[in-house]
């Protein structure tokens, strides 16, 4: 019995990544600075997963942006747009990869950042790939090569990590009509081989493939590529041991093919699917040679493994195939955990008796090595009294005071169908909110928070650590809202926002005044690039005790005559992003988060505010990954967002957010949330998106973005005009609002205010070309 590891947290326990990447595209830190911040990480990480115990640590789980961008470079899928940048300005391989993840505007070029969306079910974020037909790939890039030498040069039994080929082209997306991407498996394939064949030739012997796209529902042409293609990697090099990694779901429909698969180790994800281990042994041929990888701990959330469950799957696994053919491995790559416990010193933030339920990466670690210690009877005092911590462990936090409030349960078994109903239907309540707002034709707004300079973070450090007053702070804060609200006034945006500069994180901010929540000092994860969140942790039941956000909203209302929106973030988004107790159904817990922004949303209609957005980013993300358990999950997740909403009265405008999600199959459910207005991101995608909405005639107000806040470009009024002629083409005029994709928490000032002017121009452009398209 062996243990690895499928990846490892990229950012650094200090978020060292973060924080050079930040400062060389300041132009604060050289390439050089910035490649050694990446190669020390590489090694601390190593190094820890060595002095663990772990028997094959991954390389090439490393990257400065995304993995799956990473896998392009090396591919050599590079979009044409940024040839320029290759052939004629030469760029550096770093200078190219963050032109491709972040966009490029200067020197007299003007290019966009390739498209961005989630990995699976999770909150980080990947770029997507962009094909076209009969596209040649090329070994442009030695990445994984490189890594893999700097590890077996530092004596780590280095086992190389690469997306695997078909997932690859699952992920990504035809930029071209009339074909399939994976029609250019043919032209994909000879390039892998070459890469794995560099591979080889430097001594690797084992190489994991990761193939996550084999938990989704796959048809059998898909499923016959799976197999025609691991046949001929096999033929290629039958001397090596594949580890053909899957996570975050079952195989399901696609186990036969995942078991036909000339590999040599095949990694189930156990803690989502601990049922796909009993499929799997009854067809497991006992002639068979065919080793597999146990995902036990938990790679995406925080709490401790329970050793007594984890260990009966390993006896059930060890009484069919043996100990010799079991690995003992996290569930799927750590790069979802925060990175070390230990840095959770300060116990007025986390308690103990919390923190003793927990367990980040680097424990995760100790786990997978403790596990293997207890299953294969390499007991000594410290693994028995490991075993025993762990028990105690798990039988506090099931007998814990802490988690269970009696009221909270009541209120949630006493919900009913009216709660989660507006009283009259959506045409009603547009009319009577048009009257109350009065707004123009492709009304204007952003969808919430403004810049968060520096200036910002450094009053709420100081205010932390008692350098500043209450009433100081406050005072800060109330002027810079106050600029935001009258700069807004000046550019002549309809709907007003207060800019948010009160607040730390979208969820976080919630969290910390809502029972029920815990939060850590250091247990920061990777969202995209080099931003960083910092989830709650939720362990027990949720309430509301007092209002989180009617202050701010009241204050910035009263600054102006125009609307100002309160702004909340959506029970699913808020359950999505935290890391959740994982003793009750996530529905229940949905359920009593819904009802304490239900609480909220009614305190800011009694405060006067007239527009309320209630953010679901993360709704089409809780989406499981299986088509076949959809319905169960919409219906709650559905009804949750109606429950938070449902109490206000017709004249009081529901807004709601989501960003980088497909939403063609599940937009009957996205209607059916009846929000008045949603907002979607759709600027990187050209508008894509609302073909969904124009096919099923998406009946409520849609705000399409307009311009990529995640970029730092810099769009122009025609750009964001003909977006918005777009989206008029399939949306009709009078259903459209104008806005960005996103926050503007991370940008500029300087590069928001351009944007945002370039924007307010762009609509009242089409308020002139629809005036002028009206009959006389």
């Amino acid at each position: 019995m062996r243990t690895h590891n499928l990846g490892y947290p990229r950012i650094g326990s200090n978020r060292a990544l973060k924080k050079a990447s930040e400062a060389y595209w300041a132009g604060k830190a050289t390439a050089e600075e910035l490649l050694l911040t990446g190669k020390t990480i590489r090694y601390d990480n190593w190094k820890i997963q060595q002095d663990a115990g772990i028997d094959l640590i991954p390389v090439n789980d490393f990257s400065f942006y995304d993995q799956v961008l990473d896998m392009s470079f090396m591919l050599g899928a590079i979009p044409r747009r940024y040839h320029p940048l290759m052939e004629k300005e030469r760029l550096p391989d770093i200078d190219l990869l963050f032109a491709m993840a972040r966009g490029y505007q200067k020197e007299g070029y003007d290019i966009t950042a390739m498209e961005m969306t989630k990995w699976f079910d999770t909150n980080y974020h990947y770029i997507v790939p962009e094909f076209t037909a009969h596209q040649r790939f090329s070994l442009l890039s030695h990445k994984a090569l490189n890594e893999f030498l700097e590890a077996k040069h530092k004596k780590i039994n280095a086992k190389p990590v690469l997306l695997g080929p078909i997932s690859y082209l699952l992920l990504g997306k035809e930029k071209e009509a009339g074909f399939h991407r994976l029609e250019l498996i043919e032209n994909l394939l000879p390039v892998y081989l070459e890469l794995i064949q560099t591979l080889d030739n430097a001594g690797a012997h084992y190489i994991q493939l990761d193939e996550p796209c084999l938990a989704l529902n796959l048809d059998e042409a898909t499923r016959s590529i799976y197999l025609d293609t691991y046949k001929q990697i096999r033929a290629r090099f039958p001397h090596l041991h594949i580890i053909l990694a899957n996570y975050f779901e079952c195989y399901g429909e696609n186990l036969a093919t995942a078991l036909q698969l000339p590999v040599q180790t095949l990694h189930l994800d156990l803690v989502r699917c601990p049922a796909q281990l009993g499929d799997i042994l009854e067809a497991y041929h006992k002639d068979s040679k065919l080793h597999l990888s146990l995902g036990l701990v938990d790679g995406r959330n925080i709490w401790k493994n329970n050793f007594d469950q984890s260990l009966a799957l390993i006896d059930t696994a060890i009484a069919k195939v043996g100990e010799e053919k079991l690995w003992i491995a996290p569930s799927c790559s750590l790069l979802h955990s925060p990175c070390d416990l230990d840095l959770e010193t300060n116990e007025a933030v986390l308690q103990p008796e919390v923190r003793q339920w927990m367990a980040f990466a680097r424990q995760k670690l100790a786990e997978v090595v403790t596990l293997k210690k207890l299953a294969s009877a390499e007991t000594d005092d410290a693994t028995r009294a490991a075993w025993e911590s762990n028990r105690a462990a798990v039988a506090g936090k099931l007998s814990s005071a802490l988690i269970h409030n009696p009221l909270v349960k009541q209120r949630v078994q006493a919900i009913t169908d009216r709660d989660a109903r507006r009283a009259n239907t959506f045409a009603i309540r547009k009319e009577k909110q048009q009257q109350a707002l009065h707004l123009p034709l492709f009304p204007t707004t952003t969808i919430g928070s403004f810049p968060q300079t520096k200036e910002v973070r450094a009053w709420r450090a100081q205010f932390k650590k008692g350098d500043l007053s209450a009433a100081q702070y406050e005072a800060l804060l109330q002027e810079e809202t106050e600029r935001s609200i009258r700069w807004q006034e000046e550019t002549g945006i309809d709907v007003l926002v207060h800019g948010e500069f009160e607040r730390n994180d979208m969820v976080e901010y919630f969290g910390e005044q809502l029972s029920g929540f815990a939060f850590t000092q250091n247990g920061w994860v990777q969202s995209y690039g080099s931003r960083c969140v910092k989830p709650p942790v939720i362990y027990g039941d949720v309430s509301r005790t007092v209002p989180m956000t009617v202050k701010w909203s009241a204050f910035a209302q009263s600054l102006t005559g125009k609307p100002v929106k309160g702004m909340l973030t959506g029970p699913v988004t808020i359950l999505q992003w935290s890391f959740v107790r994982n003793d009750q159904p996530r529905s229940a817990t949905c359920n009593q988060i819904a009802l304490a922004i239900r609480d909220e949303v009614a305190d800011l209609e009694a405060a006067g505010l007239k527009v309320i957005q209630i953010d679901e980013p993360a709704i089409r993300e809780g989406l499981p990954l299986r088509r076949e358990n959809w319905d169960d999950y919409l219906k709650w997740a559905v009804n949750a967002f109606r429950i938070s909403a449902g109490g206000v009265k017709d004249e009081t405008q529901i807004h709601t957010h989501m960003c980088y999600s497909e939403f063609n199959d599940i937009i009957e459910h996205i209607a059916d949330m009846d929000a008045d207005v949603i907002t979607i991101e759709c600027s990187r995608s050209q508008m894509e998106l609302l073909d969904a909405f124009a096919a099923f005639r998406y009946p409520n107000d849609i705000g399409p973005g307009v311009y990529d806040i995640h970029s730092p470009r810099v769009p122009t009024q025609a750009e964001m005009v003909d977006l918005l002629e777009k989206a008029q083409a399939v949306i009709p005029a009078g259903q459209l609002w104008v806005n960005p994709d996103c926050g503007l928490k991370t940008r500029h000032w300087e590069e928001t205010k351009m944007a945002l002017v370039e924007m307010v121009n762009a609509a009242k452009a089409m308020r002139l070309l629809v005036n002028a398209a009206q009959p006389s």
